[in-house]
């Protein structure tokens, strides 16, 4: 049996949750982000001498909801001993002192738990990025990408340009490269436009806030101290200088905005499993809500000897199971050779090849990640109002992406839930991030 310590977040608070008492205890979490956003998130622990117990569970509710919506101050009711060992945990010489120091570093202000009376406690409150769905005038629509970027120009909705050009902005030091590449594909776009443009929409890698580039992959060699000068305004600027209203979201929102353009309908949450997990969300009226949607760093195996997370130290998180890295993990566990001097991508095409020629132990991987994928979409909907989710990404195409799906989809069935997943069609394809851009 694959990974048999696998425990999913959502039978585990399942259980903790069946496990109280009937006097158990409301306790609240609201985070605070942007500029006065609130997220709220209710639930339940036990009245008192469970104190380790209703911190481990209130913890993991905390970790989602940083890397689902991102934020700086959290507002608790309920227990005031839970809010003190949040501190300790999360501050800088604590457990989670890598997510402490990353959101100080988005939202420029340390990470702060308070606790309030429940008269005090903070209203839900939301700005989302409303899609316009406008085809109508002058747009272009830009897509930065890790190795190309995309651009398109469109009249009341038909493409009148459009260019792919390879960049390398991971290997560049010098932010005026990526302004020169930026504002090069802009010219020439709008160039095709006979020198108007109404309104330009980009989507792009990394974490917007507030139409700005907090931190960004793509901008990986860019010196710390020219980032917030140079790199943060990028597309601001861009505004200004060709006096028209810029937006901008991150290209997992753009992806799951183009799915959900393609189905007519929204509460859609875009999983991409590739190099790592991303995600992006659009709600009910087809708007981006800003989160971070950061899964690949959120909780969804509850097991303590979980697969630790290279990067933020954490065990248990997305990127070890919605990825290429899970299929090289289970790979290993059940003996697969596989030549180590591939690169990650590689050492997938290798597993997949064995899975479309029908090996028994590709088959069963894929399996596993359909069975990772179910569970972790019933923990999402605690998060995300959910009627679809659209699976994208490398690790499920080919035969081992069919039996990911009808995996999740048994795992959802037999929970009782009548979520959806469904794959990109040729016309969400056709629509692509640069012209989908277009309509934000």
């Amino acid at each position: 049996m694959l990974d048999k310590e696998y425990k999913p977040m959502y039978l585990w608070q399942k259980e903790f949750l069946s496990s109280l008492p009937s006097n158990k205890q409301k306790f609240m979490l609201a985070l605070e982000r942007g500029e006065g956003e609130i997220k709220v998130y209710k639930t339940y622990i036990y009245p008192s001498g469970h104190e380790k117990e209703n911190l481990s569970y209130i913890e993991r509710i905390v970790k989602f909801m940083l890397w689902a919506y991102g934020g700086y101050k959290f507002y608790l009711y309920g227990n005031n001993r839970i809010s003190g060992g949040l501190r300790k945990i999360y501050s800088p010489n604590g457990e989670r002192g890598f997510d402490y120091e990353f959101m100080g570093k988005v939202y420029g202000r340390n990470l702060e738990f308070i606790d309030v009376k429940e008269s005090e406690f903070p209203q839900e409150k939301e700005i989302p990025l409303k899609a316009s769905m406008e085809k109508k005038g002058y747009k272009i629509g830009f897509d930065a990408g890790g190795s190309d970027r995309k651009v398109t120009s469109t009249i009341d909705g038909e493409v009148v340009f459009d260019s792919e050009d390879i960049w390398f902005p991971k290997l560049n030091s010098d932010p005026e490269y990526h302004i020169n590449g930026i504002k090069d594909s802009i010219n020439r776009a709008k160039d095709a436009l006979g020198g108007r443009v109404d309104a330009i929409g980009v989507s792009t890698a990394g974490i917007v806030v507030d139409n700005e580039i907090r931190v960004a992959s793509l901008f990986l060699k860019v010196p710390e101290e020219v980032y917030p000068e140079k790199i943060v305004p990028i597309y601001k600027n861009l505004g200004k200088e060709y006096s028209c209203p810029v937006k901008v979201a991150n290209d997992g929102d753009v992806a799951a905005l183009a799915g959900a353009f393609s189905l007519g309908e929204g509460r859609i949450l875009g999983i991409a499993m590739g190099t790592s997990e991303a995600a992006g969300y659009v709600d009910e009226n087809f708007n981006i809500k800003g989160y971070l949607n950061e899964l690949a760093f959120a909780p969804v195996d509850a097991n303590i000897n979980a697969p630790k997370d290279e990067w933020s130290g954490d065990k248990g998180v997305g990127s070890a199971y919605h990825s290429q890295d899970a299929v090289i993990r289970l790979a290993k566990e059940l003996r697969i050779e596989i030549n180590e001097e591939l690169s990650p991508a590689e050492k997938l095409k290798s597993v997949q090849n064995l899975t479309n020629a029908g090996e028994k132990r590709g088959i069963e991987i894929f399996e596993k990640l359909g069975e990772y994928f179910g569970y972790s979409i019933l923990w999402y909907q605690n998060f995300y109002p959910l009627k679809k989710v659209l699976l994208l990404g490398r690790v499920a195409s080919g035969k081992g992406g069919d039996t990911l799906l009808i995996k999740a989809q048994e795992v959802l069935k037999i929970e009782g839930s009548d979520i959806e997943i469904v794959i990109p069609d040729e016309k969400s394809r056709r629509l692509g991030q640069s012209y989908t851009a277009t309509l934000l």
